[in-house]
């Protein structure tokens, strides 16, 4: 049996075999989930829709939150002819083409929205060729991106669009959408009488990673299982979709049509905690499961320096220095023969000696600046360029701890409500166990100036 035999043509002239994300796309601002910061009601995005406003726009958030959806319902909003086109697949030609047609249909006092599907994929001779109509308004341009614009959008064009960031959809939200995919006999799944526990709509939802497409295509998945049931499922009954079921079709999601997506973020945790934890074993193992799934070198560079820094620091200050250059080698090398780069620095940060102390004290100073009000910098700190800044007595009383013995001054350098507060506390660990006994020797030093301190 088949998900779609006996099932009409699909609304909005979509083919019965279409996918189920296609189908049950939301058709207006009513339907759409998530994006309340944009589009609830009285929201900035909102009011410009409907005031017919909205002008040309970068949507800016990870796949499946409905940047092509929020197009397609802003083109239907406005009355505006919709033009779809991927960055992946067209150049300047196709572009020029589209600007065209566009600056023809102005004439007539239609409008175009022109569609641009992964933006950042274009260079930027082709973002060029978008500027002049934007800036004339023969079309509204919205494009949508999953890279930061201010990276990736040429500035003369991100100056005249907005950035509208969508974020994640909730799990409750996929959830609430799934079940609502299953009931509705239109576009979804309800012609064919699947049940479901909440709890499998769950699993699915919580794998999504908020990607409602990939929730989608999940559910699709457990549907077939549903429909033809294997006989090493225990299932509840025919056409019923349980936690068990729902766990096979996850899984068979991940093998069949995301290999870089397979528990993304519980791997990058695995192997941070590993080399935290100083398992040089589990680290690699670790690392070559990401690469095995397609990860972005760069991205676990990236990750791999970040572990230098907050997890062995000063106890080893030569390993942030060691990691950025497996980054370099592996940028000049590239895959597969950078990847021992990054293994030979998992490796020694494993075995390195650990100090989270630098991370802790700036995380304890950053606190601090958060729930005290902000202390002007003492007089004796402050420069003093001018003539005008010296009769107010900046400067006064600094000393320079060149000429003091030991290299040190009697001189407090925190705001006086700080004074004495001790954020830094070196561990006995590698090369911060120097670092200690620095400190203490610099705490003698005062002590031996100040002797009432």
């Amino acid at each position: 049996m088949s998900l779609f035999d006996g099932e009409p043509e699909g609304p909005q002239g979509l083919p019965r075999t279409a996918p189920l994300a296609e189908r049950m796309r939301p058709r207006s601002l009513e339907e759409l989930s998530g994006q309340e910061h944009l589009v609830g009601p009285g929201k900035p995005l909102r009011v410009q829709i409907e005031h017919d406003d909205s002008g040309s726009m970068i949507l800016w958030g990870p796949p499946g939150v409905g940047k092509t959806t929020l197009a397609k319902i802003i083109a239907e909003t406005t009355k505006a002819s919709f033009i779809e086109f991927s960055a992946v697949t067209s150049g300047i030609k196709e572009i020029k083409q589209v600007m065209v047609a566009a600056a023809q249909a102005s004439e007539m006092h239609s409008r175009t929205i022109l569609f641009v599907d992964e933006i950042h994929r274009f260079n930027k001779a082709q973002q060029d060729a978008f500027l002049p109509y934007v800036e004339r308004g023969t079309i509204r341009l919205i494009g949508a991106t999953t890279e930061n614009p201010s990276f990736e959008i040429i500035s003369a064009l991100l100056s005249r669009c907005r950035v509208y960031v969508l974020e994640p959809l909730t799990e409750k939200q996929i959830a609430a959408l799934l079940r609502r995919a299953l009931e509705d006999r239109e576009r979804g799944l309800g012609a064919l009488g699947l049940t479901a526990d909440d709890d499998a709509l769950e699993l699915i939802a919580s794998y999504s990673s908020g990607d409602c497409r990939n929730a989608y295509n999940t559910l699709e998945v457990a549907a077939q299982l549903a429909l033809e049931p294997s006989q090493d499922l225990d299932q509840v009954s025919a056409k019923h979709i349980d936690k068990t079921l729902a766990g096979v079709a996850v899984q068979q999601r991940v093998l069949l049509y995301d290999k870089s997506g397979e528990e993304h973020y519980n791997l990058i945790s695995a192997l941070h905690k590993s080399v935290r934890n100083s398992d040089p074993d589990a680290a690699l193992y670790w690392l070559a499961r990401m690469f095995a799934a397609g990860e972005d070198p760069l991205y676990l560079a990236r990750r791999v320096v970040r572990m230098a820094v907050e997890d062995i620091g000063l106890a080893a200050p030569e390993a942030l220095n060691l990691c950025l250059s497996a980054k370099q080698a592996m940028e000049f090398l590239g895959s597969p023969e950078g990847d021992l780069a990054l293994a030979e620095a998992v490796v020694y940060l494993s075995l390195a000696p650990k100090s989270n102390s630098v991370y802790t004290a700036y995380g304890a100073v950053q606190q601090e600046i958060e729930h005290t009000r902000q202390e002007p910098v003492p007089l004796h700190l402050r420069n003093a360029p001018t003539r005008l800044m010296k009769e107010l007595d900046y400067g006064k009383g600094y000393l320079y701890a060149h000429d003091e013995e030991g290299r040190v001054a009697d001189m407090d350098c925190l705001p006086d409500s700080l004074r004495g507060h001790s954020y830094y506390q070196p561990t006995q660990e590698g090369r911060e166990k120097l670092l200690a006994q620095r400190m203490e020797e610099i705490r003698r030093i005062r002590a031996a100036k100040h002797p009432t301190g």
